[in-house]
């Protein structure tokens, strides 16, 4: 067995043009450009380069985007007055506080002071509330949001499939136990205090591996005919002194057993950035109180 490698970059690259005809035609009968606030604190390389990244997929797509690039030891009153600035702003639908943060600004209180209306991380508690209880209206995660669309491109119905999500974090992990019960799962959350973290594994028919260690899941740990996404993203010597990214999942030796897997780099990772430009542009129409457009 040789596993379908699932395109993200490909995947993504279509739902950006999507997105693309739907704010053309929003900005020509709405006269309606949705716009999104990135706000970056300090000069960390990754988070750079994460938010460049945003900036340009934003432009192509057709929203309008703000940098608001702050200095690393900014206090926090001030960011928190910036994002409050942002909440009153009619041309800003959606604000992306870049995380991580630096020691003195709290991410939760930076979080919590946004409007859960402009949240198009889906971090703040109503956010999470409403995705948690059922209830409509919510703000989505974009990882994981990025992960049901690629599984949903290699199998649409997922009622009464195993799956297993290693990771718990509150960004990844749990809202996608989340959305997948939602699709009619059998969920396991495991992590590193699980009790034979392989075995677990093996019993899944969709594994979701996002705990930031380098392929830590092997060959053995996967059922066959699974379907694997792969969030990890981690960088390691490449052994000719450079480095070179991976992910969670020992690519090479889960092609042969897998049915699907999504690779590293090319995966994940450009979905979370379409689905963020999604959330934007959903969190545009609702706030002008246009129907929610089906990208």
């Amino acid at each position: 067995m040789t596993a379908t490698v699932i395109d993200g970059k490909a995947i993504a690259a279509a739902l950006v043009a999507g997105i693309a005809k739907t704010v053309e035609r929003l900005v020509l009968t709405q006269r309606l450009t949705p716009g999104l606030a990135v706000v970056l604190i300090g000069d960390n390389p990754a988070s750079t380069v994460y938010v460049r990244n945003k900036v340009k997929q934003c432009e192509l797509a057709g929203l309008r985007s703000q940098l608001h690039h702050l200095p690393a030891d900014v206090r926090e009153d001030d960011v928190i007055n910036l994002v409050r600035g942002l909440n009153g702003r009619d041309d800003v639908h959606g604000i992306l506080v870049q995380l991580p943060l630096p020691p003195q600004v709290r991410a939760a209180a930076v979080i919590e002071t946004i409007d859960p209306a402009k949240d198009v991380d889906g971090f703040h508690v109503v956010n999470v509330g409403r995705l948690f209880g059922g209830l409509p209206g919510a703000l989505v995660p974009c990882t994981p949001q990025g992960c049901l669309h690629l599984i949903f491109s290699v199998r649409r119905d997922l009622s009464g499939l195993a799956a297993v999500v290693i990771g718990r974090s509150s960004i990844v992990g749990k809202p996608m136990a989340q959305l997948l019960l939602d699709e009619n799962c059998t969920v396991t959350i495991a992590h590193s205090r699980s009790a034979d973290l392989p075995a677990i594994c093996r019993g899944a028919d969709l594994l979701i591996a996002a705990v930031g260690r380098p392929q830590m899941v092997r060959q053995d740990w996967i059922k066959p005919g699974a379907i694997v996404i792969d969030v990890g993203i981690n960088r390691v010597a490449d052994g000719r002194g450079g480095s070179r990214l991976v992910g969670d999942v020992d690519f090479a030796a889960a092609l042969t057993v897998a049915s699907a897997i999504t690779p590293v780099p090319g995966g994940v990772g450009p979905m979370t950035v379409a689905l963020l430009l999604r959330n934007t542009l959903i969190a545009a129409c609702r706030q002008r109180g246009i129907d929610e457009p089906e990208v």
